[in-house]
């Protein structure tokens, strides 16, 4: 009687449940199984789950059942597991699932099988994409796309620590475009968010990747540079500022070109966020000073 109302409570639980022998045959195919995975129990009784017909993958598109399948190295070591992955439907499209394997013993204590309990986590993964779209929107500057002053000074943090522990280089460019006020004035503050946009990309392509591009605030950006010397960091700057005075935007048939002031310095190791900005934004108003468009070092 016991064992007809346990073989009842895992017939008729939510989540999905079969068994396997130790070839991975499936023995045993539960009610929710079927409804998650449109399978019918005829459809994989009798059926090695080598043989893909759930064909899970993990997030970087690997095929667990021909590289890593939990079930498996269960069988093997005996160890319970817990995984999420993507399972095949019966449909077509895969769906997020979180996977519970357990090994099955005989009364010695020799393993049988393995038992695989899958739960679905639509909502899960949904919540964690949000959450990431949330992560990526709060350190993002609405207007132009690259990372924001908050996302800067959390980077400013951990190049410096990477730099006084174990002495990788910085450098960083601080840059301001030039007579931005006049834009504005003269254009309209719709041209001067294009402006700003335009510097944004224009910067984009004239760094490396590893680079880091953040909007300060109004027309200043501020580009974080790891593993660099003098050289290279002059170098990137005057690539940056060559780059922004050969672009322009048409406005009314009328080219409408713009420039910035660069300084560029390298981090030294007693710095903190604010001494380096600091003095990367005094050598900016230096070139400002000098007659702008260019980068002070």
């Amino acid at each position: 009687m016991e064992d007809h109302s346990f073989e009842d409570l895992i017939e008729n639980l939510f989540d999905g449940v079969y068994y396997v022998d130790r070839n991975r045959t499936i023995t045993y195919w539960n009610a929710g199984a079927e409804r998650i995975t449109g399978y019918a129990r005829d459809d994989v009784l009798g059926k090695t789950c080598a043989a893909n017909i759930l064909r899970h993958i993990d997030d970087t598109g690997t095929e667990l059942c021909q590289n890593g399948c939990p079930l498996a190295a269960t069988l093997a070591d005996g160890q319970n597991r817990e995984i999420s992955v993507y399972l095949h439907h019966n449909s077509g499209h895969r769906l997020p699932v979180s996977v519970r394997v357990s090994p099955l013993r005989d009364a010695d204590g020799n393993i049988t099988g393995a038992a695989e309990v899958f739960t679905e986590n639509a909502e899960l993964h949904q919540v964690l994409k949000d959450l990431e779209a949330l992560r990526f929107k709060v350190n993002r500057d609405e207007l132009t796309g690259v990372s924001n002053r908050r996302a800067a000074e959390a980077a400013l943090k951990t190049r410096l620590f990477e730099l006084q522990q174990f002495g990788t280089p910085l450098g960083l460019i601080f840059l301001d475009i030039d007579h931005f006020k006049h834009i504005n004035d003269t254009y309209g503050h719709a041209v001067g968010d294009q402006v700003l946009r335009l510097a944004a990309n224009t910067i984009t392509a004239a760094l490396h990747r590893g680079d880091l591009l953040a909007r300060w605030g109004g027309e200043e950006f501020l580009v974080l540079i790891a593993d660099v010397d003098a050289a290279l960091l002059a170098r990137a700057a005057e690539r940056v500022r060559m780059f922004i005075e050969r672009s322009f935007l048409m406005i009314d048939g009328e080219k409408l070109s713009f420039t910035a002031s660069l300084g560029a310095t390298l981090a030294l190791p007693e710095d903190t966020p604010e001494s380096l900005v600091a003095r990367a934004d005094a050598l900016m108003y230096r070139s400002k000073e000098a007659g702008r468009n260019r980068v002070s070092l």
